[in-house]
């Protein structure tokens, strides 16, 4: 009987494989963002084409954190069907975001905020909170999936934990961005 509980254990246990790659993959996707916000040149320095991607960004942001409330509620709830449909919407929303941000940092840059506002040591911090935990977040919100999509839930559980507020905060704060980036600048 012991064999086959020992069986059962290296079964769900997680490839170190799989948890390299995923963190290579996320420390890439945040090397990509750095090269086009410091050493990329824009290619549409005067703004003409879509304009709009910070908007859909901030949008994208909000859905993102609707749908992650949803799925906490749902998770506190017990309705792991609802749960799961909630986290993957969050996860749609939170990849489009990427592609969209990536886009956006491609045409435009960055977005400058005038260092002699009052805002603006509130504003840096928040930004600087936001940019380190969203490095954090991508690899964690990875693991997490994986780790929920090959059954390994209590593994899920204890991430999740974590992988959770973390998300959720960056999420939220990229609203927050936004609107001061669009409403104060």
């Amino acid at each position: 009987m012991p064999s086959t509980q020992a069986a059962k254990s290296n079964e769900l246990r997680t490839p170190p494989s799989i948890i390299a790659t995923i963190i290579v993959v996320s420390a890439l996707a945040s090397a990509l963002i750095c090269w086009l916000v410091y050493f990329h040149t824009p290619t549409d320095v005067a703004g003409t084409q879509l304009r709009s991607l910070p908007l859909l960004n901030a949008v994208l942001n909000a859905f993102s954190t609707v749908a992650l409330l949803f799925g906490y509620r749902f998770i506190r709830a017990r309705k792991i069907p609802l749960h799961r449909a909630a986290m993957f919407t969050a996860f749609f929303f939170s990849s489009i975001f990427l592609v969209s941000y990536l886009v956006n940092f491609t045409l435009h840059g960055e977005t400058h905020f005038n260092r002699l506002n009052p805002w603006w040591s509130f504003y840096w911090k928040l930004l600087l909170s936001h940019v380190l935990l969203s490095i954090l977040a991508l690899p964690l919100i990875l693991i997490t999936f994986f780790l929920s999509l090959t059954g390994r839930f209590p593994a899920h559980k204890k991430l999740a934990r974590y992988t959770f507020p973390i998300w959720l905060y960056v999420s939220i704060t990229g609203v927050i961005v936004y609107l001061m980036q669009s409403l104060i600048h």
